[in-house]
């Protein structure tokens, strides 16, 4: 399985001197399950970036985009993605509906001709739609499993197993505390919430079940400790929650992922080497690294 990062941000795009090295565009993530099969992990800003390398194999393609959810950061580079436009072209987007809207409704609004000169129906390559929930379905050799995670708007987790090895992408996620679920309610869907609320002992004990054992565990780290505090019930986590995630799952390497619009690279650099002090104090270790644009990985 290849990985590689076309965009780790969030929030909004953030170009600039000071995001050079780590990137400014919004979350999206490719992953090659094997040769055949393409796999996309959001479709922010990043996957204009891909459409245009896609675009350069001057062959037809054939994809799957899956959604953690449908707020902008994470669906804003699909206007852009070139190779829509291209009636070779075949791409099936998965993600959550929210509430009594469809996925399709959701991304076809954002093109309305207030918003964007061109509309969705416009799009000459095949497009089709799955709503999913929590469950397990196949894409090609890979095992793909959903979970809904603590951030408004039906969002949601993934893990992707193929060949014994697995990734989990968890892009947007708060730390689940049950003195907090009365206000949480007023984002979170109550279906959500109570599956939190049902979990025995630590509600975040089921992101740990989920990402249990993971070679690769892409993960929230929006926020310092103390920037969190003021930031409570936004939807993010900080990075020190990623840490103990990482630890308690004993996954195999942590990638810290959706930083700030407020970091800078620098900054990046000064919570990646907090990261790996704070694992310095952990019987188990994983690795530990920042999502940069460019950023390749194997499994």
């Amino acid at each position: 399985m290849r990985i590689k990062f076309w965009g780790v941000r969030g929030s909004i795009p953030t170009p600039g001197k000071n995001t050079v090295r780590y990137g400014g565009n919004t979350p999206c993530i490719e992953v090659r399950p094997d040769k055949e099969t393409l796999l996309i992990l959001d479709a922010g800003t990043g996957l204009s970036i891909l459409g245009d390398e896609l675009m350069q194999l001057k062959q037809r393609i054939e994809a799957h985009i899956l959604l953690s959810h449908t707020h902008w950061d994470h669906i804003q580079g699909l206007p852009f993605f070139y190779p829509a436009m291209d009636e070779r072209n075949t791409f099936t987007i998965t993600g959550s509906n929210y509430k009594d809207v469809s996925l399709q409704s959701i991304l076809s609004n954002q093109m309305q001709a207030a918003y964007f000169p061109l509309q969705f129906d416009e799009l000459k390559a095949n497009i089709h739609f799955r709503s999913i929930q929590e469950e397990s379905f196949s894409i090609g050799p890979a095992t793909i499993e959903s979970m809904y995670v603590n951030h408004p708007g039906h969002a949601l987790g993934f893990r992707i197993t193929c060949n014994g090895k697995s990734l989990v992408y968890i892009s947007d996620n708060e730390p689940f505390k049950p003195e907090h679920s009365d206000s949480v309610l007023n984002k979170v869907e109550k279906s959500v919430v109570d599956l939190y609320k049902r979990q025995e002992g630590d509600p975040n004990s089921r992101i740990v079940r989920f990402a249990g054992g993971a070679d690769i565990f892409i993960h929230d780290a929006t926020f310092t400790p103390g920037e969190y505090e003021h930031k409570k019930m936004w939807g993010h986590a900080d990075y020190l929650f990623a840490v103990r995630m990482a630890v308690e799952a004993r996954i195999k390497k942590l990638v810290l992922f959706h930083h700030s619009r407020h970091h800078s690279d620098n900054d990046i650099d000064r919570i990646l080497e907090k990261c790996r002090q704070e694992l310095q104090n952990h019987s188990y270790q994983p690795e530990c690294i920042a999502a940069a644009e460019g950023l390749e990985l194997s499994l």
